[in-house]
């Protein structure tokens, strides 16, 4: 990387974040998880701060991107498997989709954790601009960033990150 971090006097949370990017994040320095409120499909609401004590995978994602629509299977039996243990998921539509899309894509495959649609766009900013999907963050109980995915996660990798994130 040819940015020097260190020489720069305005380094903001949003520069980090971005020099941190790639296609698999192992660390970004643990940093704390931005206050956000997500607006659910029911209309009723959450915050990041709801989520302390539990571990949490937060996916942006939308229902026009193929790769997006090939993960979730994966990220239902993710769900699935670790839910008993504390652990959630939220995933998080772009505000390009289509609000009725959405909707359709989340109960035609019966999604069983919390979706979320980001009208405004306001939560992909504050998680670092997010503008590629899927892109995914796995928080541990603290409300820590542990881990940033840009692609589909290996799924196995990422199982055994909640697992030591449970223990």
């Amino acid at each position: 990387m040819s940015e020097h971090l260190d020489s720069s006097p305005a380094i903001t949370r949003r520069t980090l974040l971005a020099a941190c990017a790639g296609a698999l994040l192992t660390g970004c320095g643990e940093e704390a998880a931005p206050a956000s409120q997500f607006v659910l499909l029911d209309g009723s609401t959450r915050q990041t701060s709801d989520f302390l004590g539990q571990v949490l995978l937060l996916n942006f994602w939308a229902t026009s991107c193929t790769t997006c629509v090939a993960e979730m299977p994966q990220i239902v039996s993710t769900y699935r498997k670790f839910q008993p243990r504390g652990f959630q998921t939220l995933a998080v539509a772009m505000s390009h989709d289509k609000p009725e899309y959405v909707v359709n894509f989340a109960k035609s495959r019966q999604l069983p954790f919390l979706v979320a649609f980001d009208a405004s766009g306001a939560v992909a900013r504050a998680w670092g601009d997010v503008r590629l999907t899927p892109t995914s963050f796995l928080v541990d109980k603290g409300g820590r960033i542990v881990r940033r995915y840009l692609g589909q996660p290996d799924f196995a990798q990422l199982h055994a990150s909640i697992e030591k994130l449970l223990a």
